[in-house]
């Protein structure tokens, strides 16, 4: 049976799309896999790491010079406890969000409560993108259901994020490295432009290690101690008039 110019027409427009689709479908397979390689590869070597991290570090610290290398071993140890003392921290916040997400929203009656909950404390591990990610699908769903949980939502979430903000951060992570906002921004556009979307995860605990290695050797060891020659004999002329 002939084509019908129609059906011709048809199929010339649907071509295209089809394609369009094809073509999507197989860059976000393709990103899915690398994505999941590189969470792989980034567990393997930390695992390496962690079960026997004393060759690995021994080797770093004799890259650096003789006299230096006890000042690298400390900014290490340094590095090491201003972690773990994050990693318990963000777990805290993580279960904390989680808790909060999932009464407010059982108590709301949007469907899926728990699963959002727990979205909500994982992607909390992403400071400043994950909360707003958090809230996009439980608002969405609650819409579907009825407009005014919707509003309620954001607004469960809106405080939910403040009393974390301005409460439990300062709270839990008294003894944390802590880092400025624009800090923590800059380093996640940074290293998401570099490592792509495991930066962005990676982003924080390696704000972190950079703050301390900045603070250590260009403030504390070069900054600090760099005088002006002519500064010390004025120093001590002035003490002794004084």
């Amino acid at each position: 049976m002939p084509e019908t110019p129609e059906l011709d027409r048809l199929i010339r427009q649907i071509q295209p799309i089809g394609s369009q689709l094809f073509n999507r479908s197989l860059a976000f397979f393709s990103s899915t896999v690398s994505v999941a390689l590189e969470v792989i590869l980034i567990v393997a070597i930390a695992l390496m790491l962690l079960i026997n991290p004393h060759p690995y570090r021994s080797g770093f610290i004799r890259i650096f010079p003789s006299f230096y290398r006890r000042r690298v071993d400390a900014i290490l140890t340094k590095c090491h406890e201003s972690l773990g003392q994050w990693t318990i921290g963000t777990l805290i916040e993580m279960v904390f969000i989680a808790v909060l997400s999932g009464v407010g929203l059982w108590i709301l009656r949007v469907p899926l409560a728990l699963a959002h909950a727990v979205l909500a404390g994982l992607l909390n591990l992403i400071p400043n993108i994950g909360p707003t990610l958090s809230a996009v699908l439980p608002i969405t769903i609650a819409l579907l259901d009825a407009p005014w949980k919707a509003i309620a939502v954001l607004i469960l979430y809106i405080v939910i994020q403040n009393i974390e903000s301005y409460w439990l951060t300062p709270t839990i992570m008294a003894k944390q490295v802590s880092l400025l906002p624009a800090v923590t921004l800059t380093a996640q556009v940074f290293f998401a432009s570099v490592f792509g979307p495991l930066g962005l995860l990676m982003a924080l605990p390696l704000a972190v290690v950079a703050k301390i290695w900045v603070e250590g050797v260009l403030f504390e060891d070069v900054m600090d101690r760099w005088q002006h020659p002519g500064s010390r004999d004025r120093k001590e002329k002035y003490e002794d008039t004084a």
